[in-house]
């Protein structure tokens, strides 16, 4: 059993027996190698095998004798040959005396060996009588999986650790915490039918409601239980291919995508800065799966590339059994979790039920209606060399035939139906040999394979008894599917089965391999060839039982896996705990008319187990590969593709030989233009276009219409960004000029600023992370002049646009309009205030600013603050600290959203760097360096600072007596916030006076010009420009002596002139 990671592993149970196999296997191996997925068309797990396994050659005939198993051979021969030793190795005395005991411990290993022979003859004989029906196909359904599968072998699948023993929330709830929101998820559907799947997502919706998650729900595609989505989780948005990108996830603290389908809709959330942004992914379908090895045999390597670093993307991918993330385990990158439980069996029964009836189904396959049907199957894997299931099961049932469907006129309507593979070839002829040699009646035993009507063969039938002398994962589906008709089942105490059934109650559990214990269990359900009264009574209760078998532990398993995936932000209230959960059944309220309507609902029998149609794995093979339609294409006929119009290898010979004919004549034109002689124009113009390179040489993109309109506008807003995924929420246009805050995101044919290379500071990701939009700030002041020539500056978070307040038109020409008209006076301009958070809470007003404060950086700003301010100023210990704010009421500015003079924006960058620099200083010097005051969860120790400097600007504007006036962004209505007249008494302005302030930013300039650094890792110097009174005289006088020097130079070349003349060069 493989351990540490979640792909399928096979545990041998007989290492000789594994070698035995392997050798047989090496001819078997070379010529199925063309295996391939096929197509999953019912629920239950044999169906997805396709391969009949061989027999061995049963012992008793010659051939055998010569193939026995090479461990038995090297028994016999190491036996031998310990005999010849111990006889010549004696001297002959000692021989003499245990000549006697010699010879009796002959014929007792002799004895032994002769005993173990007959029984392995007996048992061999019996399995070769029963299973050579199961002959090795060519084409084998699992070949990538059961190649390793040898007798006595079990398959599992490991579960991640990480996922199944995760502490989730303990500790987190332990600790103070006070949120002021729910946890915020995002349900995307891949579509709105009513089938199990929407029964299932709609019962886990309303638990994860009931624990205090918020849910916000999208779809790809509209359909009929829009109306059921809307009552369950509030309105729907459709999200159409022009939507896909105009999502904000970070909104949310985690996404749930439910199929294939949603793969476009979140294709952002593979782009930055969604790429942070938790993503559960439901996996219920195999069509990928079965399209995965065809992508192989075509050798479509970018094809499955593209796929496994989509699922790479997700946080985990979710199976509903442990078969679908064996078949998809060529792209397991260690995130496969299995939540088993699912409505889609008892739905399946339910509705085949309605429309069709016992007595119909047995007229159909042949049988009786006073026949007394046992139904009897095994295990949900077949393995290569035989079927070990029914070679245990015909044995441990031999008593159950011989004493059910002997010769009397009773038991001659007792009739045992066996079900398995995709094909009855080769089984009837076993059967009837072995009711020949058992003595059975005449049709007493029949076989039926996975391909048919598999519903109508277990409606049909009067008990179900189950096979299995393995280890089972998952409760066997046609159990389940059985106890929905009404059935009464016969089971092993599988420790799976004992998890659900209770003996006697639900079902019979019988014990393994104990065949007289089955024939008493049998005696309680058949009496005069009839049910029982006992075998109704437990068929009752397990359908009573599998309508809502595995509710509770679904909507558990996933609660569960979100507290473990989730990382819960510091304003945010912690969900219930699970054991709050009672409710145990599915919602069948709201889809039980669509099970009853036989019109309203898929068949999941006739169709596919999951009848969600995965088109977009289609959709990607027509767009990367670019052929004709292959949705038809069988995956296990790649040669169907020949009679296609696809490039061959001279084709491709073809196309090679023309690139390189092309590049031959452009290498050819350009040496020809390099010999061709050309005007070098005149002196003007080349001093001209060289002035005009140097002075743009900090932008690599061309300006935009945009840029040139910007020219003599009196305001700028800059956008600042930090991925392609936030594209879409930029603006466009003279007011607005991109800030990316990543030299890979920026936006192509743009002028966006690159903050990387305005600061190098922003080079190092640990510093990018940690200062988020004010390092882009701390970019645009560093040499403001060479970027910003107007009087007015502001910025914007793309995370505006996504919340809905991004200035509207209306609110650009309002903000327009004020800027001309006021010419002086300290003022900043906000729009989007503290209590904004996408629509999902209300109005935070009854808290303070500090407490909201604490409330976003994990109750510690208060603290960090003062103690950052203390340094900051060199107070001592005794003074107050904490700048007051006040406690009324009033709007806070928020997302660096806000407009100010330039000169006002130097001044607030001078305040920040210093008090970014100690804030640092008290994380550097902290006792663990990784660790993160300002912070609870992980995404928020990774932007350590950046919360509290989005509200530092609330702080320095109102100390600072800037009028603060908060503009309404969709109608562009202005309204003062905490006026100066209100402030007076209350601000300490002696800390921030602009005259301190420059002070004190020489200080820090002049410490640093001399590289007097106060400790190692000092930030300040790498956050701006570093400026003072002796860095300007410095400068004068070095311009002073390169002027004097280019005096002395031309003095002296006129002295030369005038001594020996001009002097030409030699020319050649």
């Amino acid at each position: 059993m493989a351990t540490g990671r979640s792909s399928p592993s096979s545990v041998a149970d007989d290492d000789n027996n594994d070698n035995n196999n392997s050798n047989n296997n090496n001819s078997n191996n070379n010529n199925n190698n063309a295996g391939r997925f096929h197509s999953i068309r019912d629920r239950f797990r044999f169906k997805r095998n396709s391969q009949k396994p061989s027999l061995p050659t049963p012992l008793s005939s010659p051939s055998s004798l010569s193939s026995s198993p090479p461990d038995r051979q090297w028994k016999t021969s190491s036996s031998r040959s310990h005999h010849f030793h111990h006889h010549y190795n004696h001297n002959r005395s000692y021989n003499r005396k245990l000549i006697s005991f010699c010879f009796r411990g002959k014929w007792l290993y002799l004895c032994v060996f002769l005993v173990i022979f007959v029984f392995a003859i007996a048992s061999m004989v019996l399995q070769s009588s029963i299973m050579s029906v199961f002959r090795q196909s060519e084409n084998a359904r699992w070949r990538s999986v059961r190649d390793d599968l040898k007798l006595g072998s079990s398959l599992e699948f490991v579960q991640p650790p990480r996922f199944q023993y995760g502490n989730g929330l303990d500790l987190v709830r332990n600790q103070p915490r006070i949120g002021v929101r729910p946890p915020r998820i995002a349900l995307v559907l891949g579509n709105m039918k009513k089938d199990p799947l929407s029964l299932m997502l709609s019962t886990l919706v309303k638990n994860l409601r009931g624990l205090g998650y918020m849910i916000k729900i999208y779809a790809v595609e509209d359909g009929v239980a829009r109306s059921m989505w809307e009552e369950i989780g509030g309105r729907v948005l459709i999200l159409t291919a022009e939507r896909y990108n105009l999502i904000d996830w970070s909104i949310f603290d985690g996404v749930i995508a439910d199929s294939l389908e949603d793969k476009n809709a979140i294709s952002s959330l593979m782009q930055e800065p969604f790429c942070s942004v938790p993503l559960v992914w439901i996996i219920q379908q195999d069509t990928l799966a079965s399209r995965l090895p065809f992508y192989e045999s075509m050798s479509w390597e970018h094809l499955i590339s593209h796929w496994r670093d989509a699922f790479r993307r997700a946080s985990v991918i979710v199976f509903p059994d442990y078969i679908l993330p064996m078949l998809y385990s060529g792209l397991d990158s260690g995130n496969f979790f299995v939540i088993p439980g699912s409505p889609k069996d008892n739905w399946a029964a339910d509705s085949y039920s309605r429309r069709h009836s016992k007595s119909q189904s047995r007229k159909t396959y042949g049988f009786g209606k006073d026949d007394l049907l046992v139904l009897v199957f095994g295990s949900s894997i077949l393995y290569n060399e035989l079927s070990w299931d029914y070679a245990l099961s015909f044995r441990d049932i031999e008593p159950l035939l011989l004493n059910f469907a002997g010769r009397s006129d009773v038991e001659e309507r007792l009739k045992f139906v066996f079900m398995s593979g995709n094909s009855s070839d080769g089984y009837k002829e076993a059967l009837q040999d072995i009711t020949t040699r058992l003595g059975l009646h005449e049709g007493s035993l029949s076989h039926y394979d996975m391909k048919g009507d598999v519903n109508g063969i277990i409606l049909m039938a009067d008990i179900v008894l189950y096979f299995s002398p393995q280890y089972e994962q998952e409760f066997p589906p046609i159990l389940i599917r059985a106890m929905s008709f009404g059935i009464p089942i016969v089971a092993p105490d599988l420790p799976v089965i004992k998890k659900y059934i209770v003996d006697e109650v639900h079902g019979i559990i019988f014990s393994q391999h104990n065949s007289n214990e089955l024939v008493q269990d049998f005696s309680r359900l058949i009496s005069n060839g009839k049910l029982t009264r006992f075998a109704h009574t437990i068929a009752s209760s397990g359908r009573l039982l599998s309508k809502n078998m595995f509710a509770m532990e679904c909507v558990t398993g996933y609660a569960k896996l979100l507290e473990n995936v989730i990382t819960f932000p510091s304003d945010v209230i912690l969900p219930g705990d699970t054991s709050q959960l009672k409710q145990g059944s599915w919602e069948w309220a709201y889809f039980q008319k669509d099970v009853e309507d036989s019109k309203g609902i898929e068949d999941l029998q006739m169709k596919d187990v999951d009848p969600i149609n995965s088109g977009v794995v289609y959709d990607l093979e027509l767009e990367m590969i670019g052929f004709v339609p292959l949705m038809n294409v069988s995956t296990d006929d790649p040669e169907a593709l020949k009679g296609e119009d696809f490039p061959n290898e001279l084709d491709w010979d073809i196309l090679n030989q023309m690139e390189r004919s092309e590049e031959v004549n452009r290498l050819e034109m350009e040496e020809l233009e390099e010999r061709m002689e050309k005007g070098i124009g005149k002196w003007d113009d080349i001093y001209r276009n060289a002035r005009k390179a140097e002075k743009l040489r900090f932008e690599s993109n061309e300006r935009d219409e945009g840029e040139l309109e910007r020219t003599g506008q009196p305001l700028c807003i800059y956008e600042v960004y930090d991925g392609t995924g936030a594209w879409p929420f930029l603006h466009h246009g003279s007011l607005y000029r991109g800030l990316s805050l990543s030299t890979k995101a920026r936006r192509l044919q743009s002028d966006d600023v690159d903050a990387v290379r305005r600061l190098n500071l922003l080079h190092d990701t640990y510093f990018q992370n940690i200062l988020c939009e004010m390092g882009g700030m701390f970019s645009i002041a560093n040499h403001l002049d060479n970027i910003h020539k107007r009087p007015w500056i502001g910025f914007q978070s793309w995370q505006a646009t996504g919340r809905k307040v991004s200035l509207s038109k209306k609110a650009e020409l309002a903000l327009e309009e004020i800027i001309q008209g006021k010419t002086k006076g300290d003022v900043i301009y906000y729009w989007a205030h503290l209590d904004v958070d996408g629509g999902f809470t209300g109005s935070n007003d009854a808290l303070t600013f500090w407490s909201m404060c604490d409330i976003l950086n994990g109750g510690n700003c208060r603290n960090a603050f003062q103690d950052a301010f203390r340094i900051m100023y060199g107070l001592p210990s005794h003074i107050e600290a904490l700048p007051p704010m006040p406690e009324g009421g009033g709007r806070w500015s928020a997302l660096h959203s806000w407009v100010m003079p330039t000169s006002s924006f130097m001044e607030f960058v001078m305040f920040s760097r210093m008090f970014v620099d100690a804030l640092d200083n008290l994380h550097v010097n902290s006792s663990n360096r990784t660790h993160c005051m300002l912070a609870i969860s992980t995404l928020e120790k990774q932007h350590c600072y950046c919360r509290v400097l989005e509200l530092l600007v609330n702080v320095w504007a109102y100390h600072s007596a800037q009028q603060m006036v908060y503009l309404n962004p969709h109608s562009g209505v202005t309204e003062e916030q905490h006026s100066v007249e209100q402030r007076r008494g209350y601000m300490w302005a002696k800390y921030f006076n602009m005259t301190l302030l420059k002070s004190m930013d020489e200080d820090l300039a002049e410490a640093a010009d001399d590289n007097y650094y106060p400790y190692e890792t000092w930030l300040w110097p790498l956050t701006g420009e570093v400026y003072w009174e002796g860095i300007y005289e410095r400068e004068r006088e070095e311009r002073y002596r390169q002027k004097m020097d280019k005096k002395r130079r031309t003095k002296e070349k006129l002295l030369d002139r005038m001594k020996y003349g001009y002097k030409q060069r030699s020319l050649g």
